[in-house]
């Protein structure tokens, strides 16, 4: 009987300091959101700048700036039409853009919102960007109407940043090779 009471003691008090380490461990990763409102500068169709602050829409992946797409047999500017769509959106005095996570390049990870609304939402439900975590509804509702990229063909903006690095990358191994710079 002895025995079996101590059992459950240490029993619970394990338990109770599991829990404690829980909450506490939950306490360390309830940062709170980093809140920006003003005048936003779309740098391009997922980020913006604002006073020397460097954020990304979180959950949506946009055309580059540079990247072109095919809608008719014909090439647009997709990446430049995205950015301008989003210094659109953002020009609202009352656009605010919060979050607390930054990416590998050390930007904060935003969603925006102004009185229209969710920001990030918007630019893939336009077609204008992919989903990229949260906004499966939008891009698909922007498929089926066809909308924006969806119109004709397109390449993931992922891959297009993936060919740069490799192009870049074979270029600086060629000029390597050329200058002895290996």
């Amino acid at each position: 009987m002895a025995r079996l009471l101590v059992l459950t003691r240490d029993g619970t008090t394990a338990l109770a300091f599991l829990v404690f380490v829980a909450l506490i461990a939950a306490k360390l990763n309830d940062r709170p959101d980093i809140q920006h409102q003003g005048s936003f500068h779309a740098v391009d169709g997922d980020s913006l700048a604002l006073e020397g602050q460097r954020m990304r829409l979180k959950g949506i992946d946009a055309p580059e700036l540079s990247q072109t797409c095919e809608r008719a047999g014909q090439d647009w500017p997709c990446g430049k039409l995205a950015q301008r769509s989003l210094q659109q959106l953002v020009s609202d005095k009352g656009t605010q853009c919060g979050g607390s996570e930054r990416d590998r390049y050390d930007r904060l990870l935003v969603v925006c919102r102004s009185n229209a609304g969710d920001i990030n939402a918007r630019m893939v439900a336009l077609g204008l960007a992919v989903s990229y975590g949260g906004y499966q509804h939008e891009e698909e509702q922007a498929r089926v109407q066809k909308l924006g990229l969806w119109a004709g063909r397109f390449e993931m903006p992922r891959d297009v940043r993936d060919q740069a690095r490799h192009e870049s990358s074979s270029l600086r191994r060629l000029i390597g090779e050329w200058t002895g710079w290996e």
